[in-house]
């Protein structure tokens, strides 16, 4: 049976902090834009602040429209489900707000040494409700381990941004970044990243970016 909470129980913080996965959902306005659903995993990319603050460190992908849809609107939910132990399903529901690398509110939540190969932001949830059910249906799945693929491909995109600087290959201009190895990280969310499918603006700040990955 579903239950509702203003805020993140005590004994759910604790169940929640043991997940090794979880999913989040946006949606843009428009009536034919398209909804968003995506996994996220990798521990240690998931924080809880308080009962009603949390954030996730946001992985570089092939698309952008979570922060997208967050820009537009600030509607987040995310969803965690049992795999083991007895059934569960949380959703946290909220107002969302995207830290994109290098900015004021992500330094604060995430120092250049700690973040993860191919971090590209922070996604805040502001949660305004919580709700337990019971997930009876959902299989038994046993983990495994990580998946690396990510964090390979994301240091060697980083690795040709450092190269670029450490040979000197371009320099800060005068508007305010450099020009970006197309191979590299930035590159690649300049390319991929700055707008959803339905053209909402995506990332604006992480690309232009003249701080060095720190590897």
């Amino acid at each position: 049976m579903v239950h509702f909470f203003d805020e993140i129980p005590k004994d759910i913080m604790a169940w929640v902090q043991q997940q090794k996965m979880f999913w989040v959902a946006t949606a843009p306005l428009a009536e034919d834009g398209h909804i968003n659903l995506s996994p996220k995993g990798f521990e240690g990319t998931f924080h809880i602040v308080d009962p009603t603050t949390v954030w996730y460190e946001d992985m570089s992908g092939s698309g952008v429209e979570t922060i997208s849809h967050i820009r537009e609107n600030g509607r987040l939910v995310i969803m965690f489900c049992a795999f083991e132990g007895p059934p569960q399903i949380i959703r946290f529901w909220g107002k969302g707000e995207v830290h994109e690398f290098d900015t004021p509110g992500y330094n604060a939540l995430i120092p250049l040494a700690k973040r993860q190969p191919g971090s590209r932001s922070v996604i805040m949830l502001h949660i305004t409700k919580v709700s337990t059910s019971c997930g009876f249906s959902i299989p038994f799945y046993t983990f495994r381990s990580h998946r690396m693929k990510l964090h390979k491909m994301a240091a060697f995109k980083e690795s040709k941004d450092i190269e670029a600087e450490a040979a000197s290959c371009y320099q800060a201009k005068a508007r305010g970044y450099p020009d970006r190895p197309t191979a590299g990280l930035k590159g690649y969310w300049e390319k991929n990243n700055v707008k959803s499918i339905d053209g909402l603006p995506g990332l604006q700040d992480a690309y232009k970016s003249t701080t060095m990955f720190d590897r």
